[in-house]
């Protein structure tokens, strides 16, 4: 048998669905660790533009603005020393000089850029020359000389060259004013890039999202769909229904034992319509098979046992009228005849009576099994009566069954009680039951001569007997009889192996054949029926 290839490819080359779900957690993985280092660097750039703008362009301009108080404390110190001639008139020089050195070094550890550190240095440069040319030469004129040794035209020149100092400044102002609107700039666009990545990230993530979903629904979801509609279809009776789903390899290969599960289903569907007809055609053939045998059963019980009543009539016929010519061993003949055929009577009889058990039976009836012994031991009261037998019945409970077929039972494991009796002791026969998970256990106890227990299975087989003909009568049927007959109610019989004082013989019958003890009055009622059948 040739297979089609699938749709979509050879399924060699396919996908499972655990490759499927492999790829997409990489997929999400990567997407996750790229998103994880682009953010990171976003958020370390805007986090490195604020801190520029807060940490070194602020922090810059708040110390440009002291640089220029120290300067001006410098010059505000020297022209009042000049005018004064007063050495603590000096003292704002002297602290200024000293600030000016601070705070230079640390607006130069800012790093605030190219721009202010040029015009600190010439904003540094001008202070020195005017320092140089003009307010050191002045202080030590005044030093020696006194206040009027500094003449006017040198106080105009120290001012015009301190201008040149304020002009520095002011250069210097507007170079830490264009580096932060440049840091302000720079954090704006860095925030920007921040909001602009963030975004993108979300908008990656959601695509990739509905894109997975989309390739999970294409390639495995709708696949499972159509493989879980397929198999209800076929739960649901549509054994014709092929199961192909496409989809992932693993999903393509529980198709394929799926489909190789339904061609089995149909095929033994198919063998169970051959065999209903098969069985229907012996149905059929045992109806007939039984209406024969009922029809046998007619000619055995009229038809044969007719010529045997003649073979024996007209054998003692011959006996009587020709006595005086015939010897012994002709009257032994002819016994031996008339035996010979009233034995096939009896075992006619009894075949008859072991074919009837579960073939011809009555509707069940409740019946309490008291009475059913009763009814046993009145039938064979001529026995019991020449045997001296005791007997003694326990309470037996209620039961459904065929009365008739229960006498037959008790009927016959009495009477095999009292045939096979010990001869140097009175017999005695104990009939007792038990309960026990709803089942009913009964017991047969006698002290006859007992069985022993190799053959606990053989005396239940049929026309199977342990002893000659001539020490006890019988046909050996009456044990077949009695196991037919339980386990036609669903029970079981057997022989005590344990029990050595005589023979034992267990009866357990099973629940639904136990009426409950609170209904066990209703089969009391009933009227007994004669016994069927002969005691062994």
């Amino acid at each position: 048998m040739t297979t089609d290839t699938p749709p979509g490819g050879s399924r060699k080359s396919r996908w499972s669905a655990q490759t499927w779900f492999n790829v997409v957690l990489l997929a999400m993985t990567l997407l996750l660790g790229v998103s994880a280092i682009v953010g990171a660097t976003v958020l370390r750039n805007a986090a490195s533009a604020s801190n520029r703008l807060i940490d070194h362009i602020s922090v810059g301009r708040i110390q440009a603005e002291r640089l220029q108080a120290t300067l001006l404390n410098q010059e505000t110190g020297v022209r009042g020393f000049v005018i004064s001639g007063k050495e603590e008139f000096l003292q704002p020089y002297t602290d200024g000089l000293r600030d000016q050195i601070a705070v230079s070094s640390r607006i130069e550890g800012l790093s605030p850029g190219a721009e202010p550190l040029r015009a600190l240095d010439e904003v540094g440069r001008l202070a020195a020359d005017w320092r140089t040319r003009y307010a050191e030469p002045m202080i030590a004129s005044v030093r020696a000389e006194g206040p009027e040794s500094v003449s006017a035209a040198q106080a105009e020149e120290s001012k015009r060259s301190f201008d040149a100092v304020r002009t520095g400044l002011v250069t210097q102002n507007d170079a830490w004013a264009r580096a932060r609107e440049q840091a302000r700039a720079d954090l704006g666009a860095a925030r920007t890039v921040r909001d602009a990545t963030f975004f993108g990230i979300l908008a990656a993530f959601l695509i990739t999202i509905v894109t997975v979903a989309v390739l999970l629904r294409i390639a495995v979801f709708g696949p499972l769909s159509r493989l879980r509609e397929a198999s209800r279809r076929v739960t649901g009776g549509d054994f014709e229904h092929h199961v192909d789903t496409g989809g992932p390899a693993d999903l393509a290969e529980l198709a394929d034992d799926m489909e190789a599960m339904r061609r089995r289903i149909v095929s033994e569907l198919e063998e169970a319509r051959s065999s209903r007809v098969r069985i229907a055609a012996q149905a059929e053939e045992l109806k007939r098979s039984n209406a024969e045998l009922e029809q046998f059963a007619y000619v055995a019980s009229h038809d044969l046992q007719e010529p045997l009543r003649k073979i024996a009539s007209f054998c003692q016929m011959l006996q009587q009228r020709y006595a005086p010519q015939l010897d012994e061993r002709a009257n032994t003949y002819i016994d031996f005849a008339v035996d010979g055929a009233k034995r096939m009577q009896v075992l006619i009889n009894e075949l008859l009576t072991f074919s009837r058990v579960g073939r011809v039976s009555r509707e069940p009836v409740e019946m309490d099994l008291n009475d059913v012994v009763g009814r046993a031991l009145a039938n064979l009261s001529a026995a019991v009566e020449e045997s001296g037998a005791e007997v003694e019945v326990g309470d037996l409970p209620t039961v459904v069954g065929d009365r008739t077929q229960f006498v037959m039972l008790w009927q016959n494991l009495i009477g095999n009680s009292l045939k096979f009796r010990d001869p140097g002791r009175t017999p005695r026969i104990e009939i007792a039951s038990e309960r026990a998970d709803g089942e009913v256990r009964m017991t047969v106890t006698d002290n006859g001569i007992g069985i022993s227990p190799n053959f606990a299975d053989k005396i239940f087989v049929i026309f199977q007997r342990l002893h000659q003909r001539d020490a006890y009568e019988g046909t050996g049927i009456g044990l077949a009889l009695c196991r037919k007959i339980v386990e036609q109610h669903g029970g079981t019989i057997r022989l005590d192996t344990e029990y050595a004082e005589g023979a034992r013989f267990i009866i357990t019958l099973p629940a639904e054949a136990v009426v409950p003890e609170q209904e066990g009055e209703a089969g009391r009622e009933e009227p007994a029926e004669a016994a069927v059948g002969t005691v062994p």
